[in-house]
């Protein structure tokens, strides 16, 4: 199957979205649905890390099954899998590094966003290479009831006793997103123990990806009703929730996931409707860390005194204060769509 401008789309307008929620003028003055949930709860920006790495199994189902059809070698592309599994975690880890030296009050942390794509990407290109549909079928639904599970012998799903920031601390100690001030507990939203079902979001990927192989288009949409369904019901017992990746959340976005992959490939690839955000999905890691390492360096330099230069002393007294946010975050990934831009012209992608 040829590769789909659909899914680079996709891909791109996830790390657009991704730059403009991450990238405001002034935290303090965020649009609700740019900010993610506090605890409990599902805005639109909690989908976009999903939708990621729900379209990550989508991409291993259009890349690495078809060399396996071929008559690739599995295990030279288990190795290259993995490989290139290690490089993006380590940018992770060197992109934190980088903030904890450079920003100022910043602490290190372990985990990240990088570091669970990484972790997700191996998963995923070894269950691809590696196994059929029903045993990643069976392992989909025991690393969610598994997961529920676990969080539920945990005795809580509270901020910082839950069983999954216990783990975080346990095994990052203060190297993780936040600490209690008060009791020294840590969390964090991209931790070891919720990269389980983080896994399983990203394996229904795959097999999305394998019915859009198979044109299988109604049942696409069928398994996205389905998928929002059982999201919905399954938080009558377990909260949406995007800091534990709890499985109703998981079910809930890889629902809209899905929904969002049959509209691009529809409207695209099939009625010729024009790719936006195609550049971003090219060079996704590209745009993705360099947006990270702008935002470090600019923060090491006082983003804040240019920031009220540049848009909140003139623009906060005449529309407020989270007009001027909005549009520094929108200045922000129109610049990284000018870098993109010009690296797609030049046929420049990076590949880790």
């Amino acid at each position: 199957m040829k590769r789909l401008t659909s899914l680079d789309a996709l891909r791109g307008c996830t790390v657009a979205a991704m730059l403009l929620v991450n990238d405001p003028g002034d935290w303090s003055h965020v649009y609700w649905p740019l900010e993610h949930s506090a605890w409990n709860g599902c805005t639109p920006t909690d989908l976009v890390f999903p939708f990621f790495l729900f379209v990550l199994g989508v991409s291993v189902a259009l890349s690495v099954l078809p060399r396996l059809e071929q008559g690739a070698d599995p295990g030279a592309l288990a190795h290259g899998a993995m490989l290139r599994a290690l490089r993006i975690i380590g940018l992770g880890v060197l992109i934190n590094l980088l903030a904890w030296w450079l920003m100022p009050g910043a602490h290190l942390r372990l985990p990240g966003v990088l570091q669970r794509i990484g972790v997700c990407f191996a998963g995923v290109a070894v269950f691809a290479i590696y196994t059929q549909a029903r045993t990643q079928w069976a392992v989909i639904v025991a690393m969610l009831f598994g997961y529920w599970g676990l969080l539920v012998l945990g005795g809580s799903l509270q901020p910082w006793t839950n069983l999954a920031s216990q783990v975080d601390s346990a095994v990052f100690g203060r190297f993780v997103y936040m600490i209690n001030p008060q009791t020294g507990q840590g969390h964090d939203p991209e931790g070891l123990l919720a990269t389980l079902p983080a896994l399983a979001g990203s394996l229904l990927g795959l097999r999305a990806g394998c019915w859009l192989r198979e044109q299988r288009r109604q049942r696409l949409f069928v398994a996205a009703l389905l998928s929002l369904l059982l999201g919905v019901v399954w938080s009558l017992w377990l909260p949406l929730n995007k800091n534990l990746w709890t499985p109703s959340f998981v079910m809930w976005t890889t629902g809209w996931a899905t929904l969002a992959l049959l509209l691009f490939h529809v409207l695209i690839d099939r009625h010729g409707w024009p790719a936006p955000g195609r550049r971003f999905g090219l060079n996704a890691i590209a745009a993705y860390a360099g947006s990270e390492l702008l935002q470090i360096v600019l923060s090491s330099l006082g983003q804040d005194d240019w920031y009220h230069t540049l848009f909140a002393d003139w623009m906060t007294p005449r529309f407020g204060a989270y007009v001027p946010s909005l549009v520094f975050a929108l200045v922000f990934v129109a610049l990284w769509w000018l870098i993109v831009w010009a690296m797609d012209r030049r046929g420049w992608y990076l590949k880790l």
